[in-house]
């Protein structure tokens, strides 16, 4: 709005000076100049405002498969409390993805996956090794700047703009893709790291117990 004043104004100086005014006065010429100075900070101001104003994350449709998979020998207790965050963190952030990865097995992805019916095989790299190391979550905000992105090409679906690794406890961590650009607010951070904590309490000894139960059963 100030750019389009501005600019209107600016014109309408003008064209007075030069249809309307065939004899210029020396209050006529102070007006002018005084309506000039305006309009140029009315058009400064909107240069200024547009960029001042960030220009939002465009997103991008992602080629997964929308689809749910979680590790075949949880507890039913389990399997509802991984329900209930997923399809939280689904509704209530950015997160297009949700893959829960505890001691070494992955126990649920959620959403639109890379490959559906069947869980992906993680191998920590660096981003999960950092994760796990310093306990602190790491968020790239847009892939596409980070090398390490590759460590998702096989996790996420193609097209992911952000990812978002939030450590559940010591050994597990809590993987959200997005297919928005710098996507999880502050907010979302703080709510996501909430629901690990709360998954860090349920899944205590899940896996290590679903571990000991399938090489029980096997010759």
């Amino acid at each position: 709005m100030p750019l389009f004043a501005g600019i209107l104004g600016s014109g309408l100086l003008v064209l007075n000076r030069l249809l309307f005014t065939p004899e210029l006065s020396t209050s006529q010429s102070r007006s002018d100049a005084l309506g000039i100075l305006l309009s140029a900070l009315l058009i400064l101001t909107g240069l200024l405002w547009q960029q001042i104003q960030p220009i939002a994350p465009k997103t991008i449709p992602l080629q997964g498969i929308p689809g749910l998979d979680w590790h075949p020998g949880l507890s039913e207790a389990a399997k509802l409390e991984l329900a209930w965050a997923s399809h939280t963190l689904l509704t209530t952030t950015a997160a297009r993805t949700v893959l829960v990865w505890v001691e070494g097995q992955t126990l649920l992805q959620r959403g639109l996956l890379a490959s559906a019916g069947q869980l992906p095989q993680i191998e920590p790299k660096s981003i999960l090794q950092r994760v796990l190391r310093t306990g602190r979550p790491v968020y790239l905000v847009d892939l596409k700047l980070f090398p390490a992105r590759a460590e998702f090409d096989r996790i996420l679906p193609t097209g992911s703009q952000a990812v978002l690794c939030q450590p559940i406890g010591e050994t597990g961590c809590l993987i959200l893709g997005s297919d928005t650009p710098r996507s999880f607010t502050q907010r979302d951070q703080s709510w996501i790291a909430a629901i690990a904590s709360k998954l860090e309490v349920v899944l205590a000894g899940e896996v290590t117990q679903t571990m000991t139960e399938s090489s029980l059963e096997s010759p």
